[in-house]
C-alpha cells in the first residue's frame, strides 16, 4: 500500500483575516503534501526595496573587479577591490570573518569550485577560468553574486565549460518565469542540460535564501526531480548558482587547508559557476543581480 506524502503545515492563515488568492493557492499545494514556505519567508515591501539596494551595490563591486581583473595580478589584490568599494559604498562585506572565512570574497581558479581565498600567493595566469563571489550587505539587508572571468586566452574545453555554466543559471532562470514551480524543477532543467552537453552538477553545495541574512531558507539544489523541493511563491529571494564540474560532481576540501573552505572537484577537473540573487514577483523572477 501506497504511503501519503505527511503533509507539513508551513504555511498558515491569519487569524482573523480573510485568505487571500495567494494563500489558497499555496495551501492547495500543502494540502497536496508539497513542501510549502512559511510566511518569514516572504519579504515585506520595505525589506524588498533594502535587498534591491544591496543587489545594485553587490552589481557595481562586480563591475569594478570586471574593469580591473587581468592577468598577473594576485587574488588578494581582487579581494582589496572588492573590500575598498564596498566599504567606500555604504557596503560590509558578508564574507569577512564569516564562520572563519578570513577575507572579503571568494576567487576560485580552475578546479577550485567555490570559497577559494585570495592569497597573495596565487597569481592569475593566461587560460585560468576565474570566479569571483560576493556577498554584500548594505543597510542591513544582503544580496550574492558571482561572475566567471576569462584570464586571456584559455582551452576550448574550459571555454565551453563556462560558458554552459551560464546557460545552466538561465535554464534555471526560465523555469522561474512564473511563480508556483518548485525547486526540483529547475534543479532538475539545469542537471538535464549539463549533463546533455557532457558535465556534472556539484551535489554538495547549493543556493538559498538570502536577503535578511547571508544564508536563510529554502535551499536551492541544482539537480533531482520536478514536483520536489520547495514551492517558491511571490515575496520569496533566493540564489541560483549551479556549480558545474567538468568530470566528476563529487568535491573534497583538502585536509591541509588550515581554513577548511576551499571546495576541489574530486578530480581536480575545471569547474565553473554564475549566480544571481533573485526576488520571485507574481510575474516570475526579477533579477536582484547583474
Amino acid at each position: 500500500m501506497a504511503r501519503k506524502n505527511k503533509i507539513v503545515e508551513n504555511w498558515k492563515l491569519l487569524p482573523g483575516v480573510a485568505p487571500t488568492q495567494m494563500d489558497l493557492r499555496i495551501l492547495e499545494f500543502q494540502n497536496r503534501g508539497k513542501l510549502c514556505p512559511t510566511r518569514n519567508m516572504i519579504k515585506t515591501p520595505q525589506q524588498i526595496t533594502g535587498i534591491r539596494r544591496a543587489g545594485a551595490l553587490n552589481t557595481a563591486v562586480l563591475d569594478e573587479v570586471a574593469e580591473r581583473i587581468r592577468e598577473g595580478m594576485t587574488t588578494e589584490e581582487i579581494n582589496r577591490i572588492v573590500h575598498d568599494f564596498t566599504i567606500k559604498h555604504g557596503g560590509i562585506p558578508a564574507p569577512l570573518d564569516y564562520e572563519g572565512f578570513p577575507k572579503s570574497c571568494c576567487t576560485s581558479i580552475n578546479e577550485v569550485v567555490c570559497h577559494g581565498i585570495p592569497s597573495e600567493d596565487v597569481v592569475l595566469e593566461e587560460g585560468d577560468i576565474i570566479n569571483v563571489d560576493c556577498t554584500t550587505i548594505l543597510d542591513g539587508y544582503y544580496a550574492d553574486a558571482s561572475r566567471m572571468f576569462v584570464i586571456g586566452r584559455t582551452t576550448e574545453q574550459k571555454q565551453r565549460l563556462v560558458d554552459v555554466a551560464w546557460e545552466c543559471l538561465k535554464v534555471g532562470e526560465r523555469v522561474c518565469s512564473e511563480p508556483y514551480v518548485f525547486v526540483g524543477d529547475l534543479g532538475n532543467a539545469i542537471q538535464k542540460h549539463a549533463h546533455a552537453n557532457g558535465f556534472s552538477v556539484v551535489r554538495d553545495l547549493c543556493g538559498h535564501g538570502v536577503g535578511c541574512a547571508f544564508h536563510e531558507e529554502p535551499e536551492v539544489e541544482h539537480y533531482g526531480h520536478k514536483g520536489t523541493g520547495m514551492l517558491l511563491v511571490p515575496g520569496m529571494t533566493f540564489t541560483i548558482e549551479p556549480m558545474i564540474n567538468t568530470g566528476t560532481w563529487r568535491v573534497f576540501i583538502d585536509d591541509e587547508d588550515p581554513y577548511g573552505w576551499e571546495v576541489i572537484s574530486d578530480d581536480e577537473l575545471p569547474s565553473a559557476q554564475w549566480e544571481h540573487t533573485y526576488l520571485m514577483t507574481e510575474n516570475g523572477v526579477e533579477i536582484l543581480t547583474h
